[in-house]
């Protein structure tokens, strides 16, 4: 694989038998100890994740907020100094140009982090609708991230921490220059798993040490390095989309099912508010559904869906859940076959098989 991107973490993926594919142009870890073994012990233990690939923009200066209100769906303004917040960019059509995440820091000082393969993508958008009084950088060469997850990752995380009792930084929180054995870090309690965890953005030099000092603190609690063949199993059963999949240019937030995450009610005019506004009031014409199979097959992206001899949508993921033992799906479809019982067919190798909507998530965990 020549003129891949990578990562300040590659050289760590042979220490741990690490396969690495081609993933949007970087050479990333698929799997370490296989898929379904790194999947339980995320969903059973705790994982740990290169995730360095994403993107990071700053977001500075006294017009910040009007700014980020303008191209962002949710409503930045609610948001309070040291909390995060999902959100989604549109076109003024209400097709998606990225889902990310929005870090407050403090007033006038914003992160901004968003899909890997979108990263140019969001900053030209950016950039086009940037007023005078905001700057814009682009810090994702810069910054590297670490995602630690499951149900040990506190007890985990904490071994490192030292002085700072981790179990404080609660859900959508983060807190700035935590000590970690020495290296400096941004901590928040988010992830893209469906489980408990933390992602850690830190100076790319300091991953590689970083990620082997989490390892070996994770090591009696049987924490592993988890690819993207798990973090993709593990993110579609926990029922959150991936981009270019569940969301794209095509495909609105409310059609994709994260219509919480835009608040048409904001006095701002952002893009696409019109669009989303019609389509939360009246209804989208397609919605995201889960599906499970009744015939034998797995459903995989773009397989064709149909009721009778009626073309009503695709797959955007499908496979077969390691956690449930079901073959289930993702499926946008015309809203009227949307509702749950309702039986569909999935054309899989030019054969027809049934399938029913089923309730979403697949998987929803255990709080304590």
């Amino acid at each position: 694989m020549t003129n891949l991107k990578r990562t300040a973490l590659f050289d760590e993926y042979a220490a741990s038998n690490g396969k690495t594919i081609d993933f949007g142009g970087w050479e990333l870890p698929v799997q370490f100890s296989g898929i379904k073994n790194e999947h339980e012990t995320v969903r059973t233990k705790a994982g740990l994740f290169d995730v360095s690939h994403m993107g990071e923009i700053e977001v500075k200066g006294p017009g910040s907020l009007s700014f980020l209100q303008k191209i962002m769906t949710n409503d930045v303004q609610k948001l309070t100094d040291g909390r995060a917040q999902y959100s989604a960019m549109c076109y003024e059509n209400g097709g998606t140009i990225d889902d990310l995440l929005i870090y407050k820091k403090a007033a006038d000082d914003y992160l901004v982090v968003v899909n890997a393969s979108n990263i140019e993508k969001d900053f030209q958008w950016m950039q086009q609708n940037l007023s005078q009084d905001v700057e814009l950088t682009n810090k994702s060469d810069d910054i590297a991230l670490l995602a630690l997850q499951g149900p040990l990752a506190k007890s985990i995380l904490q071994k490192l921490s030292g002085d700072t009792d981790v179990s404080e930084i609660s859900f959508f929180t983060f807190k700035e220059n935590i000590d970690l054995n020495g290296k400096k870090a941004m901590v928040s309690r988010t992830g893209y798993t469906g489980e408990d965890g933390f992602e850690i953005y830190c100076n790319r030099d300091d991953a590689p040490i970083l990620w082997q000092m989490i390892l070996s603190a994770g090591e009696s609690e049987g924490l592993l390095p988890i690819g993207l063949g798990a973090r993709d199993t593990l993110r579609f059963e926990a029922g959150l989309p991936l981009y270019g999949q569940e969301l794209s240019a095509d495909i609105t937030p409310i059609e994709a099912g994260i219509g919480f995450a835009v608040k048409t009610n904001k006095e701002e005019d952002f893009f696409g508010k019109a669009v989303l506004a019609s389509q939360k009031e009246n209804g989208a014409k397609r919605k995201l559904v889960g599906i499970e199979m009744i015939d034998r097959g797995i459903p995989r992206h773009g397989y064709a869906v149909f009721s009778r001899d009626d073309l009503i949508g695709e797959v955007t993921t499908g496979t077969q859940s390691p956690t449930l033992k079901k073959n289930v799906g993702l499926v946008l479809v015309k809203k009227e076959f949307a509702e749950v019982g309702t039986e569909v067919e999935v054309e899989i190798r030019s054969k027809r098989l049934k399938a029913k909507v089923v309730a979403t998530p697949f998987y929803k965990r255990q709080k304590n």
